[in-house]
């Protein structure tokens, strides 16, 4: 039973995760060819704040402030009691309901359309952007190498 639980959790975690990053429009967009509207009642309405984002040199060393981000967070409940988080960086609220909404669906029986309409082409339009960008850096990348003269030897 733990184990369920676990590989839930983090299940929910990636797709939340997904929903953060996701570019505002492209959510927008897979939302409405999605053509629901799911009943749902305010636990906490869309809010503005701001968290103090943290990070580690080198990714284990000592942890130090690195500064403050802007995130706009809400909880919904469903008509059958499943509830929703949101959490996105910026100032949107359309786009934090918008998350808390598709996290509450992917815990019903819609989960497998909502994966397949909003979470999967989400996670490939991120990732194609993110392989453009590499290949983009790639190529202005410069190789520094030396020559060594036979006289210095």
């Amino acid at each position: 039973m733990v184990e369920q639980t676990d590989k839930s959790a983090e299940a929910r975690q990636a797709w939340m995760g997904v929903l953060a990053r996701a570019p505002q429009d492209a959510l927008m967009a897979l939302w409405d060819g999605l053509q629901l509207n799911p009943t749902y009642e305010w636990l906490r309405a869309p809010e503005i704040g701001g968290v103090m984002v943290r990070g580690r040199t080198g990714g284990t060393g000592a942890p130090f402030n690195l500064g403050e981000m802007t995130v706009t967070r809400c909880s919904l409940v469903l008509e059958d009691g499943t509830v929703g988080h949101g959490y996105v960086q910026g100032r949107s609220r359309d786009k934090a309901r918008m998350a808390a909404l598709v996290d509450a669906l992917m815990q019903t029986g819609s989960a497998d359309m909502v994966r397949a309409k909003v979470i999967d082409p989400l996670t490939m339009q991120m990732q194609a952007a993110k392989t453009a960008r590499a290949a983009k850096a790639a190529a202005t990348k410069v190789e520094f190498f030396t020559m060594v003269r036979g006289e210095d030897q």
